[in-house]
Parts: structure tokens; sequence; C-alpha cells
């Protein structure tokens, strides 16, 4: 992609040392990676305890995602408090609140129902807890050490949802689920006490929220719903979240379809779990290669053909291949994750500066709902064809997304940039991402 013209220094690599010398990132950083593994802990623990409860395969399915979709209307109704109120209070409160649902699905037997409807609730408020905090990660970092920030929360989030799986499964064997799920309140409670203690308290002109602009359910609720809409009708704003959302969810699709496919092929027993850890071993190495040893601009060219790299292999499984070559597609599919660094400076340029808390709101909560309905749209698809043409076709999917990229043109003139404070719209520049020349 051809960035629009910018100082030459805005080509200057940044260092993951430079980025963790940063104090208040680094507690961001640290939080999120204990809060991931306590987030991974207890949707598996979750998952278990009411499949002990009911015997129900799709009950245990339910409780698995039912706190993804929810997130994108907490997002839509709620997104705006990510901007206005103080970060601080808001994502201690935020760990406070998953802490203490944890706590109550360890210490109560409540009806499956009521459980799911706890889980559910409780994500609606994960948006804005992500939007602040990485609102704070953007004001933090500058240039490229923002994108290096963004590449160690990738690889801190992969390893910490592989950490999470392996604890979740001692804690439930040795501790038993309940058990298991007052850990992950252990984990949230200590991210909480973290923020308190550590994050300065920051005064509204600091953090670009206003003072008494929260105030009413009412008002924030529409304050969300038009900064969404504002967020939503920008080409620009659009059709990045659209380019980091659609990649991931298609293959988060075939990701679904793993252990149906190795069943399928009558792989020898725990190949499976081989197979779902090649995905997150290629983002780890991905995100590592891309960020550490490419400049900005090359990564923002290297865009197209890395979304291509995350699709093409996955149509080899339209082939059928064994556990080998499998294994080799979807380690080389994950490499292709890198993709989203070279797409960060661009959708940050491209937002309003009372808007950006908000704005990664939604596009963590698009692409975590996206995620949960990939894999179930694969599954209809592989009722009929078989998985692996179903994962195929996820495949197929991803490259057509890079071509769509590939048809981007740069912006010839300024466009207008919504101002959330008062609806109108600002003539500012805003950087569109371009594909490479061909």
């Amino acid at each position: 992609m051809t960035p629009t013209a910018e100082p030459a220094q805005g080509n200057l690599r940044a260092t993951y040392r430079e980025v963790l010398a940063e104090p208040r990132f680094r507690l961001l950083f640290s939080t999120r990676a204990v809060s991931i593994t306590a987030d991974t802990l207890r949707i598996t623990t979750f998952s278990v305890l009411v499949f002990s409860a009911t015997g129900s395969p799709l009950l245990s399915a339910v409780a698995f995602g039912i706190g993804f979709i929810p997130q994108l209307f907490g997002s839509l109704l709620l997104g705006s408090l990510a901007d206005r109120l103080p970060p601080r209070a808001l994502i201690t409160s935020g760990y406070a609140l998953t802490c203490a649902a944890a706590l109550l699905l360890a210490l109560v037997r409540m009806p499956v129902a009521a459980s799911l409807g706890l889980v559910a609730l409780v994500s609606l408020a994960t948006p804005v807890l992500h939007g602040a905090s990485s609102r704070l990660v953007a004001q933090s970092l500058e240039g490229d050490a923002y994108v290096l920030g963004r590449s160690l929360n990738n690889i801190a989030g992969a390893g910490a949802q592989l950490f999470g799986l392996a604890l979740g499964g001692a804690a439930v064997a040795a501790l038993g689920p309940r058990r298991a799920l007052a850990v992950s309140a252990v984990l949230y409670l200590g991210c909480a006490l973290a923020i308190r203690i550590r994050l300065p308290r920051l005064q509204p002109g600091e953090f670009g929220g206003t003072p008494g602009s929260a105030q009413g359910d009412g008002g924030a609720v529409r304050a969300s719903l038009h900064g969404a809409g504002l967020l939503l009708r920008g080409r620009t704003v659009r059709r990045l979240m659209l380019a980091q959302w659609l990649p991931v969810a298609f293959v988060a699709g075939a990701e679904g379809l793993i252990v149906a496919y190795a069943g399928e092929r009558h792989f020898a027993p725990g190949w499976y779990a081989v197979l779902m850890g090649c995905l997150p071993v290629g983002m780890l190495v991905g995100d590592l290669l891309v960020g550490r040893l490419l400049r900005p601009r090359a990564r923002e060219r290297l865009v197209v053909p890395l979304v291509a790299l995350a699709g093409l292999p996955l149509i080899g499984f339209a082939a059928e291949p064994g556990v080998g070559v499998s294994s080799c597609l979807l380690l080389v599919s994950g490499l292709g994750y890198a993709y989203g660094l070279g797409l960060q400076r661009p959708f940050l340029d491209a937002l309003p500066q009372d808007g950006q808390g908000q704005a990664f709101g939604l596009l963590g909560s698009g692409s975590m709902t996206l995620q949960g309905v990939g894999p179930v749209c694969l599954g209809s698809v592989a009722a009929g064809m078989g998985t692996g043409g179903a994962i195929a076709l996820s495949g197929g999917a991803v490259a057509l997304t890079a071509g769509w990229i590939l048809t981007w043109h740069q912006l010839t003139s300024p466009a207008p940039v919504p101002n959330y404070s008062t609806g109108s719209e600002n003539s500012t520049e805003q950087h569109a991402c371009n594909p490479p020349a061909q």
C-alpha cells in the first residue's frame, strides 16, 4: 500500500524495548495479558460447568460463545463512555465487574439460563473497557511505537490464550470447574488493583473527555449510537474496519472446523489440538518478523500480500491433506495475520481525537462478533460440502478480501472527519490505505 505523503521520520522504525520503556503502556500491556488469560480460563471453565450440569453439547457451545455477540451491542449503546469517563475509574470498574461475575458463577448455583444471561450482560461493558485502554495506548505511543505496541498486544494475546487454555485444563482437573472460576476471579481482581494503584488519575482534558458529558444513561446511549453511526458512515474508517474484521472472521470460521476435520479424516486422538495450535504459533512468528524487521512503509505495502497469505493456504484443504500438510498450511496461514500491523497507523490517522475510544471499542467488538458468527456460518456450509471444502471456501473468501483491498485508491482531496462533540464534520485530511502500485 502506498502511504500518503508524510515526513521522512514517519518511516523510522521503533523497537520493542522502546515501547516497553513507556510506563503507562507497560502497565496496560501486562494487565491485558493477565486479563486475557483470565478470560480464556473463565470461558472454557464455564463451558465445562454448563456441560457437566446439562450434558448438552449445544448449551456448552452457547456458554463458550455467549460473551462474544453482546459486545457489539455494548459498543453501539455504551461505546461513547470510553471517551467521556476517566480511564482509570472505567478500566478498574470493568475488571472489578468481570471479577464479580466470575465469583458469582463460582459460588452461586444458579439456573443455566440465568448464568448465561449474567455472562452476556457483563460482556456489554467489555468494548468500553477495551476502548478506554486502547485510547490510552494511542496517546502514550507515537508513530511506529504505536504499531509495535499493537504488535506486542497481539503477541501477548495469542500467548495468553494458549496459557489460559493450559491453565484452565489444569485448574479444572485439580480444583473442579467452580474453583477454577474462582481462580479467574482472582486474576481479574489483580488487574483491577494494579490499574487502580498504578495508573495516574487523568483529568478530562488529558484523556479527551469533557466534564459532565457522560451524565445520564439516555445521553450516553444517544451519543454512542450517534458516534457509531458517524464512524461507520465514513468511507475510510469503515473500509479499514472491514479490512481488519473480514479476514480474521473467515479464518476463525475455518479454525472452528478443525476438530470436525480431524474427526472426518480419522486423525489420531489429540492431533486436533496440534492443528489448532498451528495458527496462533504462525501469528506469533508473523507479528515478530513483520513488526521487528520491517519499516512502517514496508508493512503498509505488504498488507495485500499478507492478507492473501492468510487465505491461500486454506484453499489447499480442498484436497483433504493429512496431518503434516494440514499443519503446515495452518502455520503459513497464521503468518498472514501480521497484515493488521500495516493497517494500524492509517486507521489511527483516520480517527478524530475525541472519538478514538469508541472507535477502538467498535473495532474490537465487531471483530469478536464476526469471529463468533464465522464458525456458525462455515459449519452450516460444511454440512453440505464437507469440512475440507468449507475450510477451502473460507480461504477463498480471504483471498477475495485481499482483492477488494487492492481496489482501494488514494484519496486525492481532504475528506471530512466527524467531530463527536458537536456532531459536525471538520475538513481535515484523512489518510487512505492504498494497495501497492501494479
